[in-house]
């Protein structure tokens, strides 16, 4: 019997960085006690939580450990030990996502088989071991190839133009995708609870930093013709439900010049193309996945006013402590949030907060943006605060 509206129940999240740290924030408002599995002792959400668990989430008996002392496991990252959470299902316990699913958007290779077997439009796509193998598929080229497992961020992606390139290519199991003539990338955020209720948060449009292949910035409700978007919005919850996901599914998808949709990559879980939520939707995707992961109806996903979201990532060359120009600068505009993630080391590339800017219309809010992204930049002071 589950206790009464959650009081005394322990959500445990496999993972404790900003992802969790968000989700934890919105598990205060539910009277759940919240358990947090990571190694990094700094870890962004170890100060959210009830209860923070030293350990590494790709560890298969710290996550079975983990996993037994908590009612209900969940995740922020999905480079996570499968075959605990199959152990952990095998022992009756409530595990969201399941493995299968974590197990299929881990690798890059068999969510593209997925795609293949449902007959979800994705990019024309042959998969590789290694650089000789990869040799015998020049007649691909250009081509991006991507690692089946452990890219993230931008990483683990490359361009492949001509032969030449394949001197440098990852020599390690690859999917090598046919080039898509982008003109936009969107993503949809759907979810779904265990009653099977479902439920998509408006596409948003995403602007990549061309170097870096980050998200910079990205805007909703997104600019494109009604019949597509709602063609995404369809996709994203079939894709939901052939997988059986509990909690939240982010499908991120090209658009062509042409104006066809393809699918990109999955990720079951809380996504940086939901952060606007916390401002801009009825509810944020972070208490939507909590709503989902517990068995609760969903929440509304309209959106209430047009927003962007900024990311806020360390500039070149930043080492050391963080520091934040131009922070005074935006929160004086009106309807700028800031969120910081309280990493104590930045990076070159490593996100480090986002603003959320609210407005009344989408061209007010992008000018903004745009302002906010000239001024704002994060640096480092070259020394790491001692623990």
């Amino acid at each position: 019997m589950k206790p009464a509206f959650y009081s005394g129940l322990k959500l445990g999240i496999l993972g404790g960085g900003q992802l969790g740290r968000m989700l934890l924030q919105a598990c205060a408002d539910f009277s759940v006690e919240t358990w947090v599995l990571d190694p990094d002792p700094n870890a962004p959400a170890r100060p959210f939580a009830h209860r923070f668990v030293g350990g590494s989430f790709r560890d298969p008996a710290a996550v079975l450990d983990f996993g037994r002392q908590v009612d209900v496991l969940t995740l922020e990252i999905e480079d996570v030990a499968t075959e605990a959470l199959a152990q952990l299902e095998a022992e009756g316990r409530s595990v969201h996502p399941a493995a299968t699913v974590v197990g299929t958007v881990q690798d890059k290779g068999q969510q593209k088989l997925f795609f293949q077997r449902e007959g979800i439009p994705t990019a024309d796509f042959v998969l590789v071991e290694n650089r000789r193998d990869l040799a015998r598929h020049t007649d691909r080229l250009p081509g991006i190839l991507k690692l089946r497992r452990g890219g993230y961020d931008g990483r683990g992606v490359m361009r492949l133009d001509t032969p030449v390139d394949l001197e440098t290519a990852f020599d390690a199991p690859s999917v090598l995708e046919r080039r898509v003539d982008i003109a936009h990338e969107i993503s949809v955020v759907a979810a779904r609870n265990a009653c099977g209720q479902m439920s998509v948060y408006p596409p948003v449009d995403m602007v990549f930093d061309p170097v870096r292949n980050l998200v910079q910035l990205l805007y909703a409700p997104a600019r494109l013709p009604d019949p597509l978007l709602g063609e995404a919005e369809r996709t994203a919850l079939h894709i939901a439900e052939r997988l059986g996901v509990v909690g939240l599914l982010a499908v991120e998808f090209f658009v062509d010049r042409a104006g066809w949709l393809w699918v990109n990559e999955l990720a079951p879980r809380p996504h940086n193309s939901g952060h606007h939520t916390i401002e801009a939707n009825l509810t944020s995707q972070f208490e939507q996945h909590l709503r989902a992961v517990l068995g609760l109806p969903l929440g509304s996903p309209a959106l209430r006013l047009p927003a962007v979201m900024l990311n806020l990532v360390g500039s070149e060359g930043a080492t050391g402590q963080p520091r934040y120009a131009g922070i005074e600068e935006a929160l004086a505009m009106e309807g700028v949030k800031l969120h910081l993630y309280g990493k104590r080391e930045v990076r070159p590339g490593r996100k480090m907060g986002h603003l959320t800017i609210i407005d009344p219309s989408l061209d007010g809010a992008l000018a903004k943006a745009r302002e906010l992204a000239r001024r704002l930049r994060v640096e480092g002071t070259g020394t790491v605060a001692p623990d």
